[in-house]
């Protein structure tokens, strides 16, 4: 298992600046810019900036924890099926 692991999700926001004539008025606003969301238990959904040369490293350290959880989840599976065959565990 990695230890670099993040959890959350990785937002892509784009933005209106509200500056008359601008380019972004007429698209998707300017960006992407990206964040990290991260739940907080008993609070708010902090959102948290990630800088574009973040972006990669942040994809991986998500993709590390699905992996570590994953594997959590397999050993769970043996253990409960020791269980079910009462065998040690």
């Amino acid at each position: 298992m990695k230890p670099e692991v993040l959890r959350g999700s990785l937002i892509e926001r784009y933005k209106k600046c509200g500056k008359p004539g601008c380019k972004c008025a007429q698209g998707r606003g300017h960006g992407p810019k990206y964040y990290l969301s991260v739940s907080i238990p008993g609070g708010h959904p902090e959102m948290i900036y990630v800088p574009q040369d973040y972006v990669d490293r942040v994809k991986d350290y998500l993709a590390n924890l699905a992996e570590a959880r994953e594997l959590l989840e397999e050993i769970c599976e043996i253990n409960r099926e020791l269980m079910r065959r009462r065998e040690p565990f």
